[in-house]
């Protein structure tokens, strides 16, 4: 659906992210183009172009924007809590952004994006992962840089991704509740109860 004209003057960058996560969400393929993307801003093709080099520019900064969202909202989850309801509220926030954006989230960590050479994407995601690595370290009362913080954070990751990924792909229909109910309770479960 084309919205008209969402374009004003000297924000196009910025308007072409917002209108391409739009864009991604509302395709069922998840495949968008810059020419989709100007029609429905209301520009010509080749300004687009002063932008984004090409297609894969375009989803690496819609990409790069949707890991700042995350730590965002990451970040918001965390605040006020102690360090050990940090990292579990950090995790129920990154089922949350899989949740509600599907499209972006498996653009993020998908592989139809090539993330060779994109600065931006590499920054913005190593920064995301930096804080998982000091919420990790901090609700076990580490150092960043001690022993075992980096295995700790990369099982962590491993298991909100996973869950995220289950939930998105359906894994969870023999269940009663929402796939997004499941993942939560999943991941409480796994940081604040016994096995």
């Amino acid at each position: 659906m084309e919205r008209g004209s969402a374009y004003h003057h000297g924000n196009l960058r910025e308007t072409l992210i917002e209108e391409g996560i739009a864009l991604l969400a509302e395709r069922a393929d998840g495949d968008i183009s810059l020419r989709q993307l100007a029609r429905r801003v209301g520009v010509t093709a080749n300004a687009t172009y002063r932008h984004f080099a090409n297609k894969n520019a375009l989803l690496a900064a819609l990409a790069a924007e949707g890991f700042r969202r995350l730590q965002e909202g990451q970040g918001e989850a965390v605040r006020g809590a102690d360090p050990g309801q940090g990292l579990r509220e950090a995790g129920l926030a990154y089922l949350r952004f899989a949740w509600r954006h599907p499209a972006l989230f498996r653009l993020m960590f998908g592989p139809t994006l090539n993330r060779q050479g994109d600065e931006e994407l590499t920054r913005v995601a190593a920064a995301s992962f930096r804080a998982l690595r000091s919420a990790v370290a901090a609700a076990h009362g580490l150092d960043e840089e001690a022993a075992g913080v980096e295995g700790a954070t990369l099982r962590t990751w491993g298991l909100v991704h996973g869950l995220s990924h289950l939930m998105l792909d359906g894994q969870f229909g023999w269940r009663a509740e929402s796939p997004l109910a499941v993942a939560e309770q999943a991941l409480t479960d796994a940081v604040d109860g016994p096995l």
